[in-house]
Order: structure tokens, then sequence, then C-alpha cells
């Protein structure tokens, strides 16, 4: 199923409609779809590269609304969608020390994970379920998203082609790596001081 969606959203990316797709799919991938929007993306910048930034700002702006239709599945429908999609990730059983961990780290935790690969709609529910401050989860979902979209977009724009298989490949681990450096220094700032 995943490979047949995932087929589905490279082929919307050769389309005409290919930008409306994109946001489309940077949507519905912040609350409930599975396939992220990179996958477009990338095709989309290296057939037209002076249009990278554009569609870099489509995947931003479109992955907050996203964001906060997931946002509100979790403060309002909870029990009724959230579980199931959770359930349908594996991630429902850890959701009580996830919740735990929103209290204290919940701008951080929006602003690393929503740089990384792990399921962006996971967040945005977790954010909605948990009461952080929507404000808040604005900004940092607006900073986390642009500048992962505007990443891969700019490297494509200035390497092009070659730099596809490194992003596909590699970039979801120098995300992480980076993210884990963040945090620790925040971490490690909360213990000196």
């Amino acid at each position: 199923m995943i490979r047949k969606l995932y087929d589905w959203v490279l082929a919307l990316g050769a389309s005409k409609d290919a930008p409306k797709a994109l946001g489309a799919i940077s949507f519905a991938e912040s609350s409930f779809f599975p396939i992220p929007p990179d996958i477009m993306l990338i095709p989309m910048v290296l057939a037209k590269r002076e249009s990278a930034w554009r569609f870099a700002l489509i995947c931003t702006i479109t992955s907050v609304l996203g964001g906060l239709l997931g946002y509100f599945i979790g403060a309002f429908l909870l029990e009724a969608v959230a579980q199931p999609i959770l359930e349908l990730y594996g991630y429902w059983h850890k959701f009580e020390a996830f919740q735990e961990a929103f209290n204290e780290w919940g701008l951080l935790i929006v602003f690393v994970f929503g740089l990384t690969p792990f399921p962006y709609k996971v967040i945005t529910i977790a954010s909605g379920a948990t009461g952080l401050n929507l404000p808040i989860f604005i900004l940092s979902s607006i900073v986390a998203r642009g500048l992962r979209f505007f990443i891969v977009a700019g490297l494509l724009y200035f390497f092009g082609p070659p730099i596809k298989e490194f992003i596909e490949k590699r970039l979801g681990l120098m995300f992480f790596l980076g993210c884990a450096l963040l945090v620790g220094g925040f971490i490690a700032v909360k213990f000196l001081f």
C-alpha cells in the first residue's frame, strides 16, 4: 500500500497540476497522510530549478496549515480520530510518556521533529492533545518546516541532480544528528545554568 501511494505521489509531481498537488500532499502529510512532500518537491525542483523557492514556500505554508488540522484533531478529536491514526503508526502506546515530555519541551519538540523525517502528524496531533500553546506551535512549525523545505530546495537549486541521491539517502540522518546536537546543547545549558 505504501509503495502504491509513493508511486502515485511521484506521478503527481510530474503533472501540470504539480504545485497544487504538492500543496495538497504537504497539507495532508502534516495531519494524516503517510508520504512526505519531499518526494514531490525533489523532482519538481530538479525539473524547474528556477521555481525552487516557490515550491519550498508552498510546502512550508501548506505543511503549517495541515499541522493546524493535526493540532485540532489532537485537541478536539483525540479518541475518535487521533487515537486510530496514532495506532496506525504504532505510537499510541507511547503517547502518555510523550505527553509528559510535551509539558516541558513542547517548543523544542515541535521544532526538532518538524525538521526530521519523523512523522510530523504525530507531533501536530500530540501538540493539540497536550494543549501546547498555539502561537508557540505555529511559530516553531513555520521555522522548522520552512528550514526543512528550503534546505532541500536550496541544495537542489545550487547543486542540481547529483544532490538528489544524497538527499534521499542521507539528509534525514544529517537532520537527526543536527537535532541531537541541538537538543544536547539545550540540555547542557539547562543543567549548567
